[in-house]
């Protein structure tokens, strides 16, 4: 037969529960600030906006013939993506051309109909989209009215530094609208 005491509930009843709930809690509160501190670090460079010189140096005024003939170079700049800081990539590419009075043209590559990149045609002075036969004139125009392009190529900022340098304001723009839309 059971002893008196053996039949007797558990001490820790009420009390013992509360006491477990609150080391409980206690607990998770204070395991919690050290995990939002961390993933407040680990998140950090996806919040946090970057400083960026707009203006890239894309080549020299010696290797830019003053024929009016557009010429092709890449857009070279240093990227942050994130974490990774990435030196000297592409990131696009232009057409520069001096005009007769010595100033510069810069347009960028990209078609504004689809976004496929323009080649220059020197044999017909002119500018064609292979994807979708968007024709374009040496000054950026719609060439062809039965183009199916809504705008213009993408004129771009483009100023001399230190006398010989060739810089651009690089900007890609949104494609398929007939208004510059630049893309963030």
């Amino acid at each position: 037969m059971a002893t008196p005491r053996e039949q007797e509930p558990p001490a820790n009843g009420r009390r013992g529960f509360i006491k477990r709930l609150l080391a409980g809690v206690i607990g998770a509160v204070l395991g919690l600030v050290p995990a939002l501190a961390g993933l407040t670090v680990l998140l950090d460079p996806l919040r946090r906006k970057t400083a960026v010189d707009d203006a890239v140096q894309v080549t020299t005024l010696d290797a830019l013939p003053d024929d009016g003939v557009p010429r092709k170079f890449p857009v070279l700049a240093t990227r942050v993506d994130a974490w990774n800081t990435f030196s000297q990539v592409p990131i696009g590419a232009v057409y520069l051309r001096r005009l007769n009075d010595g100033k510069l043209q810069a347009f960028n590559v990209v078609c504004p109909h689809a976004g496929c990149f323009v080649d220059y045609l020197a044999a017909q002075g002119n500018f064609l989209c292979p994807c979708h036969n968007s024709a374009f004139s040496v000054d950026g125009h719609i060439a062809d009215r039965s183009s199916p392009s809504p705008r213009g190529l993408d004129t771009l900022e483009v100023e001399v530094r230190n006398d010989r340098e060739i810089w651009v304001k690089f900007r890609n723009f949104q494609a398929g609208r007939a208004e510059k839309v630049p893309v963030a």
